[in-house]
C-alpha cells in the first residue's frame, strides 16, 4: 500500500473516523440520573461505544435484550441520543487533515458504518461530512451487516473503486472481518474504542495504527 496508491478508503464511523463517545457518555450518564443512579466513569462507558445502544444499556444499567426493562431502557437511550447526536461529537484530532489529504490526492473516501441511518446521516451532515464522504453504508441499506462484506462493497460500488486496491479502517474486530471478506487491505486503530481485555493484535488486519497520524502516514 506504500507504493500502490488505495483505489478508496473506506472508514468505520465510531471510534474510527469521529470521536461519538463524548454524546454516548452524556445520554447514558443523564438516563442514569433520571433513575437516581450517579454517573459512571466516561473510560468504562468509552470502551464499548462501538457495540452501539444494546452495549449502553448493558453497561448502564446491567440489562440483556430479554430482560422485561430492556426495550424501554433501549428506547429511552435511543430517543435521547438522537436529539442530540452531535452536541460533542467531532472528528478524531488530525483527521480532517488526513481526510484533506486524501482528496488533494483525488483518492475517494466513504463510510460504511453498523450505526442506524436515522443517526448516521444527520450526524454525518452535521459535522459537515455530507458533501464530502463519496458514499455512506448504513444497516438500512444492505441485508446483512459487518463482518459480512456487503456493505464495503456496495460502498465500493457506489464510488467506482475495485475493492481488491481500496482499503478499511476500523476499531473492532467485525471491521477487520468485513473487510477481508470483502478483499481489502485492512488497518485496525488503537485510538478507538477498543474493548478489555485488548485482543487487537489478534484480529489478522494488515495493518495496526496507534494514532491518527500513524494511519495518515500508513495511507501516503
Amino acid at each position: 500500500m506504500k507504493t500502490e496508491q488505495p483505489s478508496t478508503v473506506l472508514f468505520d464511523l465510531d471510534g474510527t473516523l469521529i470521536d461519538t463517545a463524548p454524546d454516548f457518555i452524556r445520554c447514558l450518564n443523564e438516563l442514569r440520573q433520571m433513575d437516581g443512579l450517579p454517573a459512571l466513569p466516561s473510560e468504562h462507558i468509552r470502551r464499548s461505544v462501538s457495540n452501539g445502544a444494546r452495549a449502553m444499556v448493558r453497561v448502564g444499567f446491567g440489562l440483556e435484550p430479554e430482560h422485561p426493562d430492556y426495550v424501554a431502557k433501549h428506547t429511552a437511550f435511543l430517543d435521547l441520543y438522537e436529539a442530540g447526536v452531535a452536541v460533542e461529537t467531532r472528528l478524531f484530532e488530525d483527521m480532517d487533515a488526513l481526510l484533506v489529504s486524501l482528496e488533494q490526492r483525488g483518492i475517494p473516501w466513504g463510510i460504511v458504518t453498523n450505526k442506524p441511518a436515522r443517526f448516521a446521516k444527520p450526524l454525518v451532515q452535521a459535522l459537515g461530512l455530507a458533501e464530502r464522504c463519496a458514499s455512506l453504508v448504513c444497516p438500512d441499506h444492505v441485508t446483512d451487516r459487518k463482518p459480512h462484506p456487503e456493505a464495503l462493497l456496495l460502498a465500493c460500488q457506489q464510488i467506482g473503486a475495485d475493492p481488491e486496491q481500496a482499503v478499511y479502517v476500523g476499531d473492532h474486530e467485525r471491521d477487520i472481518k468485513a473487510g477481508r471478506n470483502a478483499r481489502m487491505k485492512t488497518i485496525a486503530v488503537r485510538y478507538g474504542y477498543i474493548e478489555e481485555p485488548e485482543t487487537i493484535d489478534l484480529w489478522q488486519a494488515d495493518m495496526i495504527a496507534d494514532t491518527v497520524n500513524d494511519l495518515a502516514k500508513l495511507l501516503q
